[in-house]
């Protein structure tokens, strides 16, 4: 089965209607299936988004995206230097 991909609304949406359940006294794999996730994915949300507000959880993941694009700019301009140094030395 293709797995989802979950936006970040999704999932706060998601995790606080987990909560409604679980303060109903369900059981968290009760909680899951209603929410239609496993419960490892479950725990992996509650920890990455637990105690967010939609916007910040969206402004997180934009940060994110961000990041790794300057990553790979800074690795990209790294590679580029170090090229430049070796062939400025003659040794190509």
């Amino acid at each position: 089965m293709p797995s989802k991909k979950h936006r970040p609304e999704e999932i706060i949406g998601k995790l606080r209607e987990a909560e409604v359940v679980l303060a109903q006294g369900a059981t968290t794999a009760e909680a899951c299936r209603r929410i239609a996730v496993s419960e490892q994915t479950y725990y992996r949300w509650r920890k990455e988004y637990g105690g967010l507000k939609t916007d910040q959880a969206r402004r997180m993941k934009d940060l994110e995206k961000e990041n790794v694009r300057l990553r790979r700019a800074i690795s990209d301009l790294t590679l580029d230097k170090l090229i430049l140094q070796e062939a400025a030395r003659g040794n190509f």
